[in-house]
């Protein structure tokens, strides 16, 4: 049998971290023997409790100031109490009733004086001192690395290098795990250093195996990488369904203009320094006689001098930093998911299908799980004894002879009989089954609601079952012929659907493939297709693929992928669930909240629905675009109903931006209107011409006006086309965010061309020593231009990028499941 991974147990964090005070005898004030990790210990190595035992007045006036000394890390308060008691070795006392010492306290304390305390009071003490433990078999140690605190560690383990491998929290755990637990990744990993690759005593397989999760929950990655170099055997599907979860740890980072500018800069050199070494050998002397004193020493040649420069460009890209592909240099998280993959997809298919598809699913443990556990067993056992009741009745009635004579004079009528006892049973046994099985539900004060109640499920089967039966006899008994055998042979059927149908299936939510669909995690699917292609057959509990679960989730990375795999995609793509929902019915439903945070204005989120659907309505074979699910909607029916209420809201959401530029584009049309007829320096009284009309500024003027007046006029317009549209559903794609856009446009020319007016206005007015007036009023000009950029610029982009660069989100032109060179 193949080893599948070390199966860990589980451990109650919160439980074993608590400060639970506990009655624990007195140790001995004597040094304590050597520890050993691999044996469960009953009592932990206890400082001295003199202090706690003795007289109170004695721990009033020496415990509780050096505890304060010590939380506060007040080495000099805690040195005069130190010197005051000599005769005391207060360092080896436990100074709270947890067993705590001055150590301890100040180990997991925080502050700029951490250090210093602690490196002064550990020069106090021995090293047996430094493995002294609290009621909960912590080290000092241990709590510093709790706290994160790596300088105490570096300190005290300096000292005692055993302290790294005594386990806290009951001896449970190891000071490493405890600082991995708490994301202290400092400690964890000065602390992995010095561990010996987790080869000092204490360590099992189960505990690493806690190590490497809790180091990949935290996104300790490298540490979790060099864990599963050294013991492969931890590769197992828990470390691969926590990677799952986590897709923010797989984005390939993505080249921008920098970057490629930077990488064809060292192509240029690289081709630079080929020229240069290929003109060498050319000039080389083909006589290797020549005495070097009168060897020909030639003048710096061009292409030395370009190799002067391409020394020189790479020396000064050798300190800018340079963005590369996945495919070149591959992140901790992508390596160590590969080293996990490879192992797993050595595996026969049987235990690689039972490692993704993750535990069965719990009856889910509350308050009221006990009590369900109970009604489900109830109503199992109520199933199965009216089925067996019906069927004993049913053989009873066959088995029954007819009289005689009624036999012989009227045959039928024996039929008739039968039909009518069948009848009559059928319809006792669904009432009597009715009212049980209210009798049982009614007794749970609590709802029965929830995945994988086992409750719920069945009683859902009864009432489904009721209905049938009721249904079916109703169809028989209108029949004139044979209502006997056909009612036994219904009997007969429903009995055995409904034996098999109460053995619940068990279903699994944990799938590792659909969560990372869920989540989104795009490469970690990529990665596990690589290695195991049929995976994109596989479906879940619901008989949805990856690609259903993407586009339920809106996930276009995932759902992208259908292109990569040809026609293969038809036969995908038609799948229905269990509710006859196919893959346009998923994406007519509406997206949850979360799925469209990063798309701003509800008008605009209701544009992205419509351009998933119209996506996927092109994607998916035009025979299933009208199908009907068990609710009898068609998609686009099922879209209208989902998204009635979002249709709603970007209306309101439009009119609404729509009606507050209007009324600033107003405000400006009337202003620059304005000023079209009071001009600066205002008209010759004798012709009635402008008295600056020669001016070059006055007609700066002039032309920023009209420019300004003509701009906000057609905001105005285009904002009143907003307000007046009709609102249908296929205005949201483009039509309506179109119109926004030149909207906002405009209205952003109009303010910007009113500033420019009125700004340029005083320097036709300011002149001759009076120039610094207009620069000083344009200067300040220029904010209200600024701050609209600044608060409209994000709105402005973002309808932009949805409107425009959104029709790019599917159909990629950069392959991403296959390399375009496989590795042979």
């Amino acid at each position: 049998m193949n080893q599948t991974g070390v199966q860990l147990a589980s451990i109650d964090e919160q439980n074993s971290l608590s400060h639970q005070q506990i009655n624990i005898p007195v140790a001995n004030s004597g040094p304590p023997p050597p520890p050993n990790p691999n044996a469960r210990r009953l009592t932990p190595n206890l400082p001295c409790r003199h202090l706690l035992t003795g007289p109170r007045k004695e721990y009033l006036k020496i415990g509780v100031p050096l505890y304060e000394a010590s939380i506060r890390c007040d080495w000099v308060a805690a040195k005069a109490i130190l010197d005051k008691h000599p005769d005391i070795e207060l360092v080896r006392y436990s100074i709270t009733e947890n067993g705590e010492t001055a150590l301890h306290v100040a180990a997991s304390a925080k502050g700029s004086y951490v250090v210093e305390f602690v490196d002064n009071l550990v020069g106090l003490m021995n090293k047996e001192d430094l493995a002294l433990e609290n009621e909960n078999f912590n080290t000092a140690l241990y709590l510093a690395a709790v706290a994160g605190n790596i300088e105490t560690i570096k300190i005290m383990l300096k000292k005692n290098p055993t302290l790294i491998s005594i386990p806290g929290t009951g001896g449970q755990m190891m000071p490493l795990y405890a600082a991995a637990l708490f994301g202290n990744y400092d400690v964890v990993k000065y602390l992995y250093e010095n561990s010996k690759e987790l080869r000092d005593d204490g360590w099992t397989d189960q505990n690493r195996g806690w190590l490497l999760e809790k180091c990949v929950v935290n996104d300790m990655f490298d540490i979790a990488l060099e864990i599963v170099k050294n013991y492969p055997k931890l590769c197992g599907g828990t470390v691969l369904g926590l990677l799952a979860r986590k897709p923010e740890a797989f984005h390939e980072t993505k080249s921008n203009f920098i970057g490629k500018t930077i990488k064809l800069c060292k192509q240029f050199y690289s081709l630079m320094n080929i020229t240069q070494q290929s003109s060498e050998n050319k000039h080389q002397p083909g006589n290797g006689n020549v005495p070097e004193g009168f060897a020909h020493k030639p003048e710096a040649s061009p292409e030395a001098k370009s190799n002067i420069i391409g020394r020189t460009v790479k020396s000064v890209f050798a300190f800018m930093p340079t963005k590369v592909g996945a495919h070149e240099k591959e992140n901790n998280a992508l390596s160590l998911l590969r080293i996990i993959w490879e192992d797993i997809a050595q595996k026969p298919k049987s235990e690689i299908d039972r490692i993704l598809r993750g535990p069965p699913d719990s009856i889910k443990q509350d308050k009221s799980a006990s009590g369900r556990v109970v009604r489900a067993m109830q109503l199992q056992k109520l199933i199965a004894e009216h089925l067996d009741k019906l069927e004993a009745e049913t053989q009873k009635i066959f088995e029954a002879q007819p009289d005689s004579t009624t036999q012989d004079a009227n045959p039928p009528a024996a039929k008739v009989d039968h039909a009518l006892q069948l009848k009559n049973l059928i319809s006792e046994y669904l009432v009597n089954m009715h009212i049980a099985s209210e009798q049982i539900v009614k007794q749970e004060s609590m709802p029965l609601v929830g995945k994988r109640d086992q409750a719920l499920e069945l009683q859902k089967l009864i009432s489904e079952h009721i209905v049938y039966m009721h249904d079916e006899t109703q169809n028989i008994t209108k029949q004139k012929e044979n209502q006997a055998q056909n009612l036994q042979k219904h009997i007969h059927k429903s009995i055995t659907k409904m034996r098999t149908a109460k053995t619940l299936k068990e279903s699994h939510s944990s799938r590792i493939l659909f969560v990372a669909a869920e989540m989104g995690n795009t490469n970690f699917l990529v990665e596990l297709i690589r290695g195991y292609p049929d995976l994109i057959w596989k479906v879940n509990d619901n008989n949805q693929s990856i690609f259903h679960i993407a586009v339920k989730h809106r996930h276009e990375g995932i759902y992208n992928l259908l292109y990569e795999i040809g026609a293969m995609k038809d036969l995908i793509t038609p799948l229905r669930d269990e509710h006859e929902n196919n893959m346009l019915h998923l994406v007519g439903t509406r997206a949850k909240q979360k799925q469209l945070e990063d798309v701003s204005g509800v008008a605009l989120q209701m544009q992205r629905e419509l351009l998933w659907f119209q996506e996927v309505k092109n994607m998916i074979p035009p025979s299933y675009r009208e199908r009907r699910n068990e609710d009898g909607l068609t998609p686009h029916e099922l879209f209208t109903i989902e998204h009635k209420e979002l249709v709603t809201q970007g209306e309101k959401w439009m009119k609404g931006t729509a009606n507050q530029c209007m009324v600033v584009a107003a405000l400006i049309a009337t202003i620059v209107f304005a000023a079209a007829f009071t001009v600066p320096g205002g008209y010759d009284q004798n012709n009635g011409i402008p008295v600056f009309d020669s001016k070059a500024t006055f007609i700066v003027f002039v032309v920023a006006d009209a420019i300004s007046l003509f701009t906000s006029s057609a905001s105005i317009l285009i904002f009143l086309a907003i307000l007046t549209s009709r609102y249908a559903e296929r205005d949201f794609l483009e039509s309506l965010p179109k119109k926004l856009i030149s909207g906002l446009a405009t209205l952003f020319l109009s303010i910007t061309t009113m500033t420019i007016a009125f700004g340029i206005s005083f320097f036709v007015l300011y002149h001759k020593g009076l120039l610094w007036v207009p620069i000083l009023i344009c200067v300040f000009a220029v904010l209200p231009v600024l701050l609209y950029i600044k608060l409209q610029y994000a709105l402005f982009i973002d309808v932009i990028s949805s409107t425009y660069a959104s029709r790019y989100l599917f159909k990629p032109k950069k392959r991403v499941l296959y390399y375009e060179n496989p590795k042979v």
